[in-house]
């Protein structure tokens, strides 16, 4: 599994550098260079509002991060991406919870049901685990959450927790594309492989505390239900 993830991370990230670079002068001419960089506070609060809404539409918190660090800079683009991303989970979560939850509980898939019993059980490790991991995808995480009863402030912290390590990753891609830094892109590679295998060995040690008396390939299942997207 390990091997498997850090090879599409790698190309993720191999991706949206070149992208930097070959859509820079695009980019520059956009709406982002337009309405956000550069705009002090309103822009920094259109970003927040636009990763918010992405965020909780589904869309990958790795490209808000990679934008953030783009349009902000490192530190700055790794604090509005975490927020933006953070507030999108909240959102999605509690609109699974109250407004949809009946209907997703009908209509449910295997998949859904797989992500929301492993989140179910320690609510705060699994969902740190799960963020750690490149895994799945952003919005079914929040959504299985919402409709598994778990309890919010332990998902929100965990999920804070575990969006860290690639927030970080990705904005520092992104802060070193408009300014021609290999060496960034070198240093973000380095810390996805690092994250991802500290990741992969949290998972196997929950697999063999969780599964005792089976084989290696028997589980909980969260391989499948959280297939990289």
């Amino acid at each position: 599994m390990a091997t498997r993830l850090i090879l599409r991370g790698l190309l993720v990230i191999v991706a949206l550098t070149l992208a930097g670079y070959l859509l820079g002068d695009l980019i520059d001419a956009s709406w982002v260079d337009a309405h956000v960089r550069d705009h002090g506070v309103p822009g920094e609060l259109l970003f927040l509002l636009a990763g918010w809404l992405l965020s909780g539409a589904g869309v990958s918190r790795q490209l808000i991060a990679f934008i953030g660090g783009y349009t902000f800079g490192f530190l700055s683009g790794t604090l509005l991406a975490m927020l933006a991303s953070v507030a999108g989970c909240i959102t999605t979560f509690y609109i699974a919870r109250f407004l949809l939850n009946e209907f997703l509980l009908r209509h449910s898939s295997g998949r859904l049901d797989a992500v929301a019993g492993f989140i179910r059980e320690n609510t705060f490790s699994m969902t740190v685990l799960v963020r750690l991991l490149p895994l799945g995808n952003n919005g079914v995480v929040n959504t299985a959450a919402g409709v598994s009863g778990a309890r919010g402030i332990p998902f929100f912290l965990g999920s804070a927790l575990g969006y860290l390590p690639q927030t970080l990753i990705f904005a520092l891609v992104g802060s070193g594309t408009g300014v021609n830094r290999f060496s960034q892109m070198a240093v973000a590679m380095a810390m996805f492989v690092a994250a991802t295998l500290l990741g992969a060995r949290l998972y196997r040690n929950h697999r063999r505390d969780m599964s005792p008396g089976r084989g290696p390939d028997q589980g909980t299942g969260i391989d499948d239900s959280l297939a990289v997207r």
